[in-house]
Order: structure tokens, then C-alpha cells, then sequence
């Protein structure tokens, strides 16, 4: 149940529409509605030590993911693999321009600034280097949650080696292991960073730094 509150900023629940005032909590702690029950607001356990530690281990992933063979395929006693570049450098070969522009940014270039951008925001608040740019740092970071196709790349692999079992010998190799692996911490980072612990640190530091 919403209890005390530590502003006076209002938030509505996302089911029923009942207003409250911004509760103040302890990591761990969750405010509910006491309307329809659903969840409010949440303070996350460990959540920049997590988001800290994963962003680290999405960055460690992701050259073997880039450069590593994704499958080996075998037709007519011939074996071919191909790593993630090398399916860029193939496109942009056969000139599918386009194509390769955006398996590159969705697929490489967004993952990468998603986390270096998490490790950066944790890092600052971790070591307790939080400066009032940090904001809008963090604002162009948020826009980026919704441009990771990492998911939807790795779904295009699956089915493509589905279509190719009946015709073709398949072999999994090192580089769809840490793709897995690459695209785990991706999403954990977004699970485990407390974005709104995040907004508001970075907006009570703007504030005392206006004032």
C-alpha cells in the first residue's frame, strides 16, 4: 500500500487510473494501489551493481558475437560459416545497401550504445560522479529501448536454419553462443536498471544545482 511520500510530484496507476503522491521507498520496496492492487512504483535491489556488472558482460560478448561464424552449412560436400560481418559485408557485395545499413545499426551499432551508455550511467552512480549533464545523457539513452532489434535478428537466424534442416547439414558455432549471450545482457541491463531511482537522482541533482 502507497504510504508516505518523499515529493509532491503525482503519479497515476497505470490500471485504474487512482492518483498518488510520489511514495518514498527503501531498495526492495514496491508502493500498489490501493484501488485495483497493481504495482506503482518499485525501488530495485542492486540495481546499479547489476546493471553495472551485465553492461560489462554484454560488451565482453559482443566482439566474438560480431566476428565469430553464427552457423556452418554444409551442401554438396562443401561447408560454408559466416559470421554477423560477414553477412554485412555479403550484403553490401550483392548490393542490398539498405539492408546491410540496417542489420548493422540494429543488429551492432544501437547494442553497442545501449551498453556502453548503461555502463557509463552506472558507473556514475556507482563512484558517485553524478553531474547535472547526466540528464540529458540519460534522456537520449532512454529513447534508445526502443531501437534494439537484437531479438528480432536472432528470431530471423532461427527460422532461417529451420528452413534450411530438410536441404542442409547445419552446425552451431561460437559466434550464435555469445549472440545468446550478447542479447541476454542486453535485456537484462534494461530489467535491472532502476529508471526511475535514475530520473529522480538526476533531477534532484539539477534542481540543487539551479538553486
Amino acid at each position: 500500500m502507497v504510504d508516505q511520500a518523499c515529493t509532491s510530484e503525482l503519479i497515476a496507476c497505470q490500471q485504474c487510473d487512482a492518483l498518488y503522491k510520489q511514495p518514498c521507498l527503501n531498495e526492495g520496496q514496491k508502493a500498489e494501489c490501493g484501488r485495483c492492487g497493481a504495482t506503482l512504483f518499485e525501488r530495485k535491489n542492486n540495481s546499479i551493481e547489476r546493471t553495472f556488472s551485465l553492461s560489462i558482460a554484454g560488451l565482453l560478448f559482443l566482439t566474438p558475437a560480431i566476428i565469430l561464424p553464427i552457423i556452418g552449412v554444409t551442401l554438396a560436400g562443401q561447408f560454408h560459416n559466416a559470421s554477423l560481418l560477414d553477412c554485412i559485408t555479403q550484403l553490401i557485395g550483392k548490393g542490398f545497401y539498405m539492408i546491410a545499413i540496417l542489420v548493422f545499426m540494429f543488429a551492432i551499432a544501437v547494442p553497442t550504445v545501449r551498453l556502453i551508455g548503461a555502463l557509463y550511467i552506472s558507473y556514475c552512480f556507482k563512484f558517485n560522479k553524478i553531474k547535472p549533464f547526466l540528464l540529458h545523457f540519460f534522456r537520449a539513452y532512454h529513447q534508445l529501448d526502443s531501437w534494439s532489434m537484437l531479438n528480432v535478428f536472432l528470431l530471423a537466424i532461427i527460422v532461417s536454419m529451420y528452413k534450411l534442416l530438410d536441404d542442409t547439414e547445419l552446425s552451431v558455432d561460437y559466434g550464435l553462443l555469445a549472440f545468446v549471450l550478447l542479447l541476454l545482457c542486453s535485456t537484462l541491463v534494461s530489467v535491472t536498471l532502476d529508471q526511475d531511482y535514475v530520473w529522480q537522482t538526476l533531477e534532484k541533482e539539477c534542481l540543487d544545482e539551479n538553486s
